[in-house]
């Protein structure tokens, strides 16, 4: 009889099983409804709907969609306490402290970064995202030796890890290891002749080691590959501020700041170029106006670009 009850009247015998059907079904709707809205650039609302989905069931995938619109909306904080459960959740998997870990960096958090690197390595030993990771924290800490390490093992695991490369090559680049920044800078440049970043780090290394001409052309291909890569700028301006070619210097700045009229660091390399020339006027209100756009922008101009790396020579960095 309670089966023909239920039947004929649609009513469940089980009112339990009925809740947690709909809920079920609410929960699919808000975590698929926040998947659309994401991939339509929607984030607020994707948020709104995997938080809805959370409260009606734990879903490890909706929290990392969940973390993924909070790092787009910039709410780096609640990223973290979301990616932080995770690996509370499953602290077997991998890719949540890989995850943690670019967020702390992101972060500026450098001991937490390497902290959840380090537990992404002791998962999986042959994670080179791991490594470099690490390497990049202990970089971020000033250990410029052990950053190398770890991006040698990073490197050995994946041979063809760009980023990895890059960043040994800028570490053995400070650590005045010009020769062995070469080859990595090289190897990338085999692999692709117009890496912008790889050229730049070679302009970089030939300026310091006295060679003016090629960085100047290195920069200038940069700067022609891509007019908007500020760092070209940047480099080529403080060549000619070095060689005391400030027209040349205030000429090219001029051309940056009318195509990207916020370009924080135009203004104050133009002012020192200015202040070259002896232009104290026109190097005060550029230096004011830098300040205006974002004075957590305004320091010293020799202390970000100047090339020449200071400290003493160290020796047999690869072989650690």
């Amino acid at each position: 009889m309670g089966f023909f009850k239920s039947f004929f009247t649609g009513k469940s015998e089980d009112p339990e099983a009925e809740k947690k059907r709909n809920e079920q079904k609410n929960f699919e709707i808000f975590k698929y409804d926040g998947m659309r809205a994401q991939r339509m650039g929607r984030q607020d609302y994707a948020i709104k709907c995997f938080n809805e989905a959370l409260k009606l069931q734990e879903d490890f995938e909706t929290m990392s969609y969940l973390s993924q619109a909070y790092i787009q909306t910039n709410q780096l904080s609640e990223a973290r306490q979301l990616l932080e459960r995770m690996t509370r959740m499953e602290n077997t998997h991998s890719a949540s402290f890989i995850a943690l870990a670019h967020l702390c960096y992101m972060m500026e958090d450098y001991p937490a970064m390497a902290e959840a690197a380090r537990q992404a390595i002791a998962i999986e030993e042959g994670n080179a995202m791991g490594h470099y990771l690490l390497g990049k924290a202990v970089d971020g800490q000033g250990d410029g030796i052990m950053s190398i390490a770890h991006l040698t093992k990073a490197i050995m695991l994946k041979d063809d890890f760009t980023e990895a490369r890059l960043l040994r090559a800028d570490a053995l680049m400070k650590m005045n290891q010009y020769k062995e920044a070469m080859e990595d800078i090289d190897a990338l440049l085999a692999q692709n002749p117009d890496e912008e970043s790889a050229l730049l780090l070679r302009g970089k290394v030939e300026e310091a080691t006295g060679k003016p001409q090629e960085a100047e052309a290195d920069y200038r291909h940069v700067a022609g590959l891509n007019p908007f890569n500020e760092q070209a700028i940047l480099c080529l301006g403080g060549l000619y501020i070095a060689q005391q070619r400030s027209d040349e210097a205030i000429e090219m700045l001029d051309e940056a700041i009318e195509a990207s009229p916020d370009f924080v660091q135009a203004y104050q390399m133009r002012g020192e170029a200015k202040l070259q020339k002896g232009d104290k006027e026109g190097a005060a209100n550029d230096m004011e106006r830098a300040l205006q756009l974002n004075p957590a922008e305004l320091q010293d101009i020799n202390g970000r670009y100047d090339n020449q790396p200071t400290g003493p020579k160290q020796t047999d960095i690869l072989g650690l």
